[in-house]
């Protein structure tokens, strides 16, 4: 499972402003629940964890960190949860990865969780991942304390993973099996016939990919920026990029240098994702065609739409609204792009999000939401989250039926068993 850091979750209305002086309810009040003790376990153990929590939060926070660099995090989550007992294996598959591992008894299953790490460029912790961090955490150490008590055999396993924003991390350790367990220029005004240039290319392919939009669907999204390196108004380029996923590459023939494309194809599911892309290379092929440049495509990898498994989705809406707040299946994580998406499609996953109270205009990714993020508000909003996780992870563990259900719902997933038939 993961705990996701979008504005999913709503609690008093279609946004949580700061000033709103109605604190979240449960919608659903003393509704049933499975296993009420191991719930008050979990909410016991959270409370003994919340300055802890609220600390370690906060110092990530004030420490942050771009993809791959997450190297202060890295330190201070795996000395934590390594106090609390877990086998800690530090940079697992990547530099700033890391593993921690809590075994109860003989046998049982595993559950998995994640803490993400990473920041923004110039805007900090702008999408929570403080909270996201400490959650994961949370999850964690409340699974281990409720196996003890309960005599619960299983496993739980904490993973740290970088990149988040734009690195596909969880992508690159899926790959490497760390889920395995768990379930040159020319003078434009002298000789510019010499050069090719490389930024006409790249605009031509924008005004292609801006054309061919009017024929997508609403739903599908291709966007992205073009950048230049050395550019001045009296010299061809030779290099231009353009941040669109998929990566193209001009290259060029004066100094045998490379101009980039990195292209962004999204759309509701895999399969239509696929389907769109086989529809935009060729606006990149006309471009060079075009400006006599040449074109090699390179598809470095992608990231897959979320397939919540209904089951998890359905145990932790129930266990927030029976005693925590209420839930919004519109908001946020619905259409949002993440890394975990490629894990979904590998086993039984979950990404639910969580709200927070924010400003007008104060959204995901803006400094104003890094702000939001170090919120009391906030903090208690994740540790809400993080007990409804915690408890549907004990019941995956612990009850067999529900198990049973959870596989059920992935092996019925007709888009997630379209890779295994090759479509």
């Amino acid at each position: 499972m993961s705990c996701g850091c979008q504005l999913a979750t709503q609690n008093t209305g279609p946004v949580w402003r700061p000033s709103d002086n109605v604190k979240p309810t449960p919608s659903r009040p003393n509704a049933d629940i499975y296993r009420p003790d191991i719930l008050q376990n979990i909410e016991e153990t959270l409370k003994e964890l919340d300055g802890e929590l609220r600390a370690l939060s906060l110092d990530i926070h004030a420490h942050p960190e771009l993809k791959y660099v997450e190297y202060y995090a890295h330190d201070v989550l795996t000395e934590f949860i390594a106090k609390h007992g877990f086998e800690v294996t530090k940079h697992y598959h990547l530099e700033t990865a890391w593993r921690a591992l809590f075994t109860n008894g003989e046998g049982g299953r595993t559950i998995g969780v994640n803490s993400e790490m990473d920041a923004l460029p110039g805007i900090g912790h702008a999408c929570g991942h403080n909270l996201i961090a400490i959650s994961g955490v949370g999850v964690a150490i409340a699974i281990q304390r409720a196996l003890q008590k309960f005599n619960i055999p299983g496993k739980v396993e904490l993973l740290g993973t970088p990149a988040e924003e734009g690195g596909d991390g969880k992508v690159i350790l899926l790959e490497k099996g760390a889920y395995k367990d768990i379930a040159s220029s020319a003078h434009a005004s002298l000789s510019p016939w010499e050069g090719k240039n490389a930024l006409d290319a790249a605009v031509l392919g924008y005004n292609n990919i801006s054309a061919l939009r009017q024929q997508l669907l609403p739903t599908h999204r291709v966007h992205g920026i073009i950048e230049g390196k050395d550019w001045v108004p009296g010299i061809i380029p030779d290099y231009a990029k353009m941040l669109y996923g998929i990566r193209f590459s001009f290259p060029g023939h004066i100094d045998e240098s490379l101009e980039y494309i990195s292209c962004y194809v999204r759309a509701p599911t895999r399969t239509e994702a696929q389907a769109t892309l086989t529809r935009v290379l060729p606006c990149f092929e006309a471009a060079a065609l075009a400006t006599g440049c040449e074109v090699n495509i390179t598809v470095t990898g992608s990231t897959f739409d979320l397939r919540q498994n209904s089951v998890l989705g359905d145990e932790v809406a129930n266990i927030t609204t029976a005693n925590y707040g209420t839930v919004d299946y519109e908001w946020g994580i619905k259409s949002a792009s993440t890394d975990f998406g490629n894990v979904t499609y590998a086993l039984p996953s979950l990404h639910p999000g969580f709200a927070i109270p924010t400003v007008e205009d104060g959204g995901n990714h803006t400094i104003q939401f890094a702000e939001s993020a170090t919120a009391s508000d906030a903090h208690y909003a994740c540790l809400d989250v993080t007990k409804a996780l915690a408890a549907t992870g004990v019941r995956v563990l612990l009850d067999d039926e529900f198990f049973a259900k959870v596989k059920e719902a992935y092996d019925e997933d007709a888009e997630i068993q379209s890779i295994f038939a090759g479509k």
